[in-house]
């Protein structure tokens, strides 16, 4: 595994989350659970990012994994 991540989709993950949980957002692109970690990480330069939900309501997970506002989407996609 490189220090690159690897693209996991060219769109973002729509999600539904609920206030108060916590979620760990995939960074390296190999979780076969995205966008979310299954420790594919494992033995790598990336780790997880912590994200806590303020309220129940649908957000857009970054699949590209280059977002410049991780872990949502920011439309870096439309670029790749």
């Amino acid at each position: 595994m490189t220090d690159t991540p690897k693209i996991a989709q060219k769109s973002p993950y729509r999600v539904e989350v609920s206030a108060g949980k916590t979620y760990f957002w995939c960074t390296c692109g190999q979780s076969s659970k995205q966008p979310f970690c299954d420790g594919s990480h494992k033995d790598s330069a990336f780790s997880p990012m912590k994200y806590e939900a303020q309220a129940d309501k649908t957000l857009f997970f970054c699949g590209c994994k280059a977002t410049k506002t991780a872990p949502l989407c920011d439309g870096t996609h439309s670029k790749l």
